[in-house]
């Protein structure tokens, strides 16, 4: 659902959207954080115990979050800035169409009392729409009135870069339709798994009940939601298997993929979703799509529509009066995360209007809060880590010259976002009306959704973000082949200009070679330079390649987060991979300044610059996690927990033995260290 941390495979963490203000930086160490060390460790032993441990004793998990890092702690501490924004455009809507829409948005998510009193009424005409089908021939225009409002029932579609030609955007269709976090929770056998599916179920019943369901229709419906959802979970591919491009590429005509399931009205469908006309698109998952059509086929219209009722209510959860809040909230925060009570409406609906009008807050939150001299360093620093890429991609001994030309190429192609969009969206079409703040995310909604599908058979515009201003995060997209850092991670604990610059590397310097590595990691290599999915391997260095990625798949595997569970090696290997080389990258960059002199060899706070760029590291990924956040992020999170982010780091870094003075037969020193770039 909606509400769910967004993960971002090829980006830096998941992390909800928040920013850092420029006035907070002075509360901030100019350089490491000597009060989070435990100095009765031994870095060698335990390096993340040793930069963390302190803070992690001083710091734990507030009751209204699930896990409490040094991203959690500066960005609930600075989601002040965009309250302070928001507050400000409510009391003053008039004074310009920005302020409308955002203060609009904002008012109408603050005002409890006008919520409370609505109670379900905002969704009572769509759901006698749902009620009004007569026969399965009406579920397509049903679908689609649900899908132009992000209600993603059975499937998804919209436009995507075409995999064979990606300066062109093409339709896409795809799995989707689950109300758990992943297709596995409907399978997995062990007794926390059977747990969770019987909760949720008692979760699908209280919605319909607080619908005025009676105990024992609700229960019908809820089991008959998750009849279908357990069908569709069947024929959709888990998160390791949907890490291979290849698996996602299936082309073919529109006819063909409406032959996939004959028994959904697709020529409906595309008419009421408004698509512009095309013969051709890709479809990620085809076995999926024939599998629905046998479960429209079996499933009775009256279990349908329970379904469509219930991913629609749910989708909108967040927007209701209070029980709906609150029964959205035990279940997923709660019971799936260990959050133990709700967070304030003000961050809810600080939240709320940064995914509805996202561009439009940004672009106030820029005018006050970025500085726009980081723009032009963060430039230099990209260049920096791009020149150590480079030297590291001729240097490689594993390598044929042939792929290190093409891999050169790629590097070359790698364009750069910094801070914000060039042109902001254009919201003047989303009507906000006073306290209405369902409909005020349906329509925001519906024009983020129109957006997407009108691009089919346009060209691709590289110039578009897929991350508000205001996130605190990064990414890299295979298909523009480019690496994008919103204004929110240009500042401390990443980067300051008065910081030590040592420390400035460990922050932003190992996130610009993390996202630049995406690149080049076993999804990014794929992509050539152009972000077209075409191998430039040598049948020789990609098995080179996978021999090296595997080390590090089967390394973290060993990894465990909870008790008797292990991280998935190869859902995290991305993002493993990428947090290797680019500390690696970033190190290379902090001898070749010290080299030059850029950077002083002093010692500050009596650590080295080689010390205080890894303890800088070490200290991004602080955290303390509930056991209950911890068994889900280890079964869907394709990054590791900060812990392993750190120690697998360090330990496979001969680098960081020689900083530290470490010895073989410790654990920081891995026996046989794993590298790929």
């Amino acid at each position: 659902m909606k509400h769910l941390c967004r993960f971002f495979t090829i980006g830096f963490f998941c992390v909800a959207s928040g920013v850092w203000a420029q006035d907070s930086s002075s509360a901030l160490p100019k350089s490491i954080d000597t009060k989070a060390l435990d100095l009765t460790v031994n870095p060698c032993q335990n390096f993340y115990q040793y930069a963390c441990g302190n803070w992690m004793k001083e710091n734990p998990v507030p009751p209204e979050f699930a896990r409490w890092g040094r991203f959690d702690e500066l960005q609930d501490r600075n989601r002040e800035e965009l309250r302070k924004i928001l507050e400000d455009a409510a009391a003053n809507q008039t004074r310009s169409a920005l302020d409308q829409k955002i203060g609009g948005y904002y008012a109408s998510c603050m005002n409890e009392s006008a919520i409370d009193a609505a109670g379900d009424k905002p969704l009572k005409s769509e759901i006698d729409q749902i009620l009004a089908i007569g026969d399965k021939s009406g579920i397509a225009a049903q679908v689609a009135r649900l899908h132009q409002q992000m209600v993603n029932v059975f499937f998804r579609f919209g436009s995507r870069p075409d995999p064979d030609n990606a300066h062109l955007e093409i339709g896409e269709g795809d799995q989707g339709g689950l109300g758990l976090p992943d297709r596995d929770y409907y399978f997995r056998q062990d007794e926390k798994s059977e747990a969770t599916r019987k909760e949720y179920v008692k979760h699908v019943s209280r919605m319909f009940q607080l619908l005025g369901d009676s105990p024992a229709t609700a229960d019908a419906k809820a089991a008959a939601v998750m009849t279908i959802e357990t069908s569709l979970a069947k024929s959709s591919l888990n998160r390791v298997e949907r890490r291979n491009p290849q698996k996602l590429h299936n082309k073919m005509t529109l006819e063909a993929f409406t032959q996939l399931f004959p028994a959904f009205n697709t020529a409906q469908y595309l008419s009421d979703v408004r698509a512009p006309a095309f013969k051709g698109m890709n479809v990620s998952v085809p076995d999926f799509f024939r599998n629905l059509n046998q479960v429209l086929e079996a499933t009775s219209l009256d279990s349908v529509k329970t379904y469509l009722i219930w991913y629609y209510v749910s989708s909108y959860a967040e927007d209701l009066s209070k029980p709906f809040v609150d029964e959205d909230f035990a279940f997923y925060s709660k019971y799936l995360t260990g959050a133990q009570q709700i967070q304030p409406r003000w961050k809810r609906c600080v939240r709320s209007t940064d995914d509805a009008l996202g561009e439009a807050l940004g672009q106030k939150y820029v005018e006050t809060n970025f500085a726009g001299a980081s723009k032009e360093k963060t430039r230099a620093l990209v260049a920096q880590i791009e020149h150590e890429m480079a030297l590291d991609i001729n240097s490689l001994t594993w390598m044929s010259p042939q792929t290190k030309q093409q891999a050169l190429v790629k590097l070359q192609g790698v364009t750069n976002k910094i801070g914000y969009p060039d042109r902001w969206k254009d919201y003047s079409s989303v009507k906000i009306v006073a306290d209405d703040l369902a409909g005020n995310d349906a329509r925001a909604r519906e024009y983020e959704v129109q957006r997407d599908i009108a691009k089919i058979g346009r060209p691709v515009d590289r110039s578009e973000w897929g991350m508000t201003p205001p996130t605190v995060n990064a990414y890299y997209s295979p298909n523009q082949n480019n690496i994008n850092f919103p204004a929110g991670i240009l500042q401390l604990p990443f980067y300051n200009a008065s910081r030590d610059e040592a420390v400035n590397l460990g922050g932003i310097g190992s996130v610009i070679g993390h996202e630049l590595t995406h690149g080049f990691d076993d999804q990014g290599r794929q992509f050539d330079a152009d972000g077209n999915l075409r191998d430039w391997w040598t049948k020789e260095d990609g098995s080179a390649f996978k021999e090296r990625a595997d080390c590090i798949a089967n390394e973290y595997e060993k990894f465990s987060p909870v008790a008797d569970v292990h991280l998935n090696g190869h859902l995290t290997l991305g993002e493993n991979g990428a947090d290797n080389a680019g500390v690696r990258l970033a190190y290379m960059a902090l001898l070749d300044s010290l080299a030059s002199h850029t950077i002083s060899s002093d010692k500050v706070d009596d650590y080295t610059p080689q010390q205080r760029f890894f303890l800088g590291y070490a200290q991004l990924w602080c955290q303390n996690t509930r056991p209950e956040e911890a068994l889900h992020r280890a079964q869907t999170d394709p990054h590791s927990p900060g812990q392993f982010r750190v120690n697998g780091v360090v330990q496979n870094m001969p680098e960081f033995g020689q900083a530290f003075a470490c010895t073989a037969g410790q654990p920081m020193v891995a026996d046989n260290a794993c590298r790929v770039w």
